[in-house]
């Protein structure tokens, strides 16, 4: 099993999703449901097609924190 970081922005009227461990996965959604769902399959996609290829599937080291502002 793999878990990887996943980045949804609200961009105008839609939704665009993304892994910075995955350069080039990306996704785009008009709902954030929509997003989230496309997001889930390409990320499936991508890894195994890495896997079908032999290639090594990228370690994740990416991570998210909220900072608080005062």
């Amino acid at each position: 099993m793999y878990r990887f970081l996943v980045v949804i922005e609200k961009i105008k009227e839609n939704y665009s999703a993304y892994s910075p461990d995955l350069p080039g996965c990306i996704a785009t959604g008009v709902t954030h449901e929509e997003v989230e769902q496309n997001i889930y399959e390409a990320i499936e996609m991508h890894v195994h097609g890495l896997i079908e290829d032999n290639l090594p599937v990228p370690t994740p080291h990416a991570f998210a924190e909220y900072v608080a502002v005062r």
